[in-house]
């Protein structure tokens, strides 16, 4: 120990930051001093991931914790998606029980795993479209299919992080218990920071849950600066942190929960602040006339039924002569599209977009209509009925029918890189990972400010082969990205108007839930002024 005593700050920080995490808690314990540079090791954020396709569970499970461990870093949050071939119940154990009790875990299922391998560190994109055929030969590549785990595991100081569930009552499971839920989002944030509204919000919705009421109301009540992104048709499992009450599953149905992020009111001096910026690229286009639904008939959640007619003209369209035209014009759309087609356009997906104007569900009293655009699968129809995936749509409601289009995706895609460009410094380095200055964010550049990691949430019907990653790791080859797959996107979207809302010279709908789109998180920071920099 005389040795080290003897040993200067810098050189210390320089071996410190080389540690594992589990060493580098241990150090920290060893003598104040050295807690003193552990602490300036750690007044920077840190974003650290993994994938592993390894189609053993243990194994792919143990190589994204030891890539995520490997470095100094105080697990604030994490978020595991793993295929539907792992189990959810075990991976969450498994994960919880590494990173601690006190740590907020969500662990969900998903479509495909988006990162970089935890052995080999190079990026890449898995989706899983369809099922092996039953009775088809066992090959190796069926073995593999929906095995894998990516895990993402964050620590930003100055930044509170806790889990809070969306609730609904075993006993009365008509209605979530959305002004609850709101209502502790608040509070928590108003605890933690002194503020009225978090900084960011990570979510994840049941898949047997219609999100699109529940971001409706959470997009009017939250301000525009609060990002919120995430998978709205998920199976997951979640713990709160120690900053939260403990909920009895025994009482509620878990519906959806949120990643709560909030400003720390007690962040010591010189730390910097982390901030939060979204975006998506959207996939859909929309075509063909105005149509209105005039009756709607459910069959519990599962899908509707609906008559409907054109925008203004009182005769009932028949639905199945509709869908042929339709079909007609989708097959000559896909023969021209073939030579540049990158999403999965051979299914030809269909979906209506239609406008919901809802009372408020929490202001009643105010009498406020909330407008919103929400899509739903169109599952077929015959001579009287339309019938779409799952319920929600009332007679009166206007809509359009809409596609997945491969050129909307990439030009989206390419506005999207041009977005978080701006976030790249002046003179960025084609080698980020520079450890010129030991201990700070593993930054863009290589210096104390800058993206230090990504998170995105891509629709299964999109490309493969870093198309959709391209706006993360185009721009940040060098921080770590995470991301999932699934088949409901949650991104706010505060540019949803579209030539058919413009011309009517309506206010545009809101959208917070989308199909064949991808939502991206970027996280960057930024440095305290110099006068109030960690020594």
């Amino acid at each position: 120990m005389g040795g080290f005593s003897a040993v200067n700050d810098d050189i210390l920080q320089n071996i410190l930051f080389r540690l594992p995490a589990s060493s580098f808690a241990s150090a920290a314990c060893v003598r104040k001093s050295w807690n003193r540079v552990c602490n300036r090791v750690m007044a920077y954020p840190k974003i650290a991931s993994a994938m592993s396709l390894n189609p053993s569970f243990p194994d792919a499970v143990r190589e994204v914790l030891d890539k995520v461990l490997s470095g100094p870093i105080r697990p604030q949050f994490a978020i595991a998606s793993i295929g539907t071939q792992f189990s959810l119940e075990a991976a969450h154990q498994l994960i919880s029980r590494k990173l601690g009790s006190k740590v907020p875990v969500v662990t969900s299922n998903a479509c495909g795993i988006i990162g970089r391998d935890a052995i080999t560190n190079t990026m890449k994109e898995v989706r899983w479209r369809n099922m092996p055929e039953e009775d088809g030969p066992i090959s190796q590549e069926s073995d593999k299919f929906n095995r894998g785990i990516v895990l993402i595991v964050g620590y930003l100081p100055g930044l509170m992080v806790d889990a809070i569930p969306l609730l609904r009552l075993k006993t009365d499971p008509q209605f979530s218990l959305i002004d609850r839920f709101l209502k502790e989002i608040k509070n928590y944030t108003a605890h933690v920071s002194g503020l009225i509204e978090p900084a960011g919000i990570i979510m994840f919705g049941d898949q047997n849950v219609d999100m699109t009421p529940v971001l409706a109301e959470i997009d009017c009540v939250m301000s525009e600066e609060t990002v919120i992104v995430g998978d709205a048709s998920s199976r997951f499992i979640c713990n709160s942190g120690h900053n939260s009450h403990h909920y009895d599953s025994d009482l509620y149905f878990f519906d959806a929960v949120a990643l709560v992020f909030a400003k720390d009111k007690n962040k010591p001096q010189g730390i910097g602040e982390t901030r939060f910026h979204s975006t998506l690229s959207a996939g859909l286009v929309p075509f063909g006339p105005e149509l209105r639904a005039i009756s709607v008939a459910s069959k519990g959640t599962e899908c509707s039924w609906m008559t409907v007619s054109m925008n203004g003209f009182p005769q009932l369209i028949d639905s199945q002569r509709l869908l042929d035209d339709i079909n007609r014009e989708t097959k000559l759309w896909l023969l021209n599209q073939l030579p540049v087609l990158q999403l999965n356009d051979e299914s030809a997906e269909l979906y209506i977009g239609v406008i919901q104007k809802r009372p408020s569900s929490i202001e009643q009293e105010k009498m406020e209509m909330r407008k919103y655009l929400a899509f739903y699968d169109v599952l077929g129809g015959d001579d009287e009925y339309l019938v779409i995936e799952g319920v929600g749509v009332q007679p009166g409601d206007t809509f359009l029918f809409y596609h997945a289009d491969s050129s909307t995706a990439r030009s989206s895609c390419l506005n999207a890189f041009e977005k978080f460009k701006v976030l790249r410094p002046a003179s960025s380095s084609r080698n980020p990972w520079s450890r010129a200055n030991a201990g700070a964010a593993q930054v863009v550049g290589g210096g104390k400010g800058g993206v230090f990691g990504g998170l995105m949430f891509s629709s299964h019907y999109r490309g493969e082969a870093y198309y959709d990653s391209f706006p993360i790791y185009g721009n940040f080859p060098g921080v770590p990205i995470a991301g999932l797959v699934c088949s409901k996107e949650i991104g706010r979207d505060s540019a949803t108007s579209s030539v058919w809302q413009e011309a009517k010279e309506e206010s545009p709908a809101r959208c917070s839930l989308h199909v064949c789109t991808s939502v991206y998180l970027v996280l960057s920071y930024i440095p305290p002024p110099p006068n109030l920099d960690i020594n």
